[in-house]
């Protein structure tokens, strides 16, 4: 059966994210491109594609259709670029999910090489701390920390994610210092909604630490500003706080104990993915080898600046 090319065009509309942008890359016009869907939902019965005065977005059946189609028409492009032996340039439009600190941190600073490197790369960075649906917002590539990537999707583990216990020599000063993750008990704890309990671990030790963070938030990047102002103790991972212990604003607490090393940085992306997002995988990668946060662990600890 051969290939449908209302396939490829209700998966330009989803990828370029306008009919009107479709329609450029398909050689067209919008109106025949709006024929085109308008003919391809009715002989399927169904709707595909939700369209407001703003944007456009997938119906549900229409997400799954094109998660469906995006591995099939990649492989055929792969399949003919073998064939005239060459390889397809990264090109077109880039859409990327990442975490909004993370980004801002540690992809922010190569995109411009990135882009350089790849002028015909069209790039869209979406920055969200909660999970994003690839296939319903039409991303191309996720940047994620976890410990769990979804099945389905290829996950590629780009650096480790520790986590180091934490606090400001002021806050230590005027508090004291925990010699075991049981005092944490006595001490104030930050912590963003849902990041209690903490699991903390040493080569034959392991203890679970509960309480309530000391301020509520929703927002790891608040927990980061508490601990800088001396507001409590917390757990946050060094590409976040490895500028800060490099410096003496803050101190590690506990330095024998760590969080869990299950989480890790990955991207995530369909199977076969399209030569820019391999392209953008690759650039990060390079970069994140080793991580330049890892350096960024100070030896310096409590006892080292005169907290006793």
């Amino acid at each position: 059966m051969p290939l449908d090319p209302d396939h490829e065009l209700f998966a330009a509309i989803l990828d370029t994210g306008s009919i009107a942008a479709a329609a450029r890359t398909l050689g067209t016009s919008p109106a025949m491109v709006s024929k085109r869907l308008a003919r391809f939902e009715a002989r399927l019965g169904a709707r595909l594609i939700e369209r407001t005065t703003r944007r456009l977005h997938p119906t549900p059946v229409g997400a799954q259709l094109h998660a469906d189609l995006t591995p099939i028409l990649s492989a055929l492009a792969a399949a003919e670029a073998r064939v005239t032996g060459a390889a397809a340039a990264p090109a077109g439009p880039l859409r990327i999910a990442a975490p909004t600190s993370f980004a801002r941190l540690h992809i922010a600073p190569y995109l411009g090489d990135f882009l350089r490197d790849h002028p015909a790369v069209q790039l869209e960075l979406s920055l969200s701390d909660g999970l994003v649906d690839l296939a319903a917002e039409r991303i191309d590539c996720a940047i994620r920390i976890t410990a769990d990537p979804p099945a389905g999707l290829v996950a590629r583990r780009l650096a480790d994610n520790r986590r180091v216990v934490c606090a400001s020599p002021a806050y230590l000063a005027d508090h004291g210092v925990p010699a075991h993750p049981r005092a944490l008990a006595d001490h104030r704890l930050l912590a963003a909604d849902g990041q209690l309990p903490w699991t903390l671990l040493r080569p034959g030790g392991r203890v679970q630490v509960t309480g309530r963070s000391h301020v509520r938030t929703n927002s790891s990047d608040i927990v980061r500003e508490l601990a800088l102002a001396g507001v409590g103790i917390a757990l946050r991972s060094l590409w976040d706080v490895g500028p800060a212990l490099a410096d003496g604003r803050l101190v590690r607490v506990l330095p024998a104990w760590e969080g869990p090393r299950d989480l890790a940085i990955h991207a995530i992306h369909a199977p076969d993915p399209r030569p820019a997002v391999t392209a953008f995988v690759d650039h990060l990668a390079a970069r994140w080898s080793p991580p330049r946060w890892e350096a960024l662990d100070s030896p310096c600890t409590w006892d080292q600046i005169g907290i006793n």
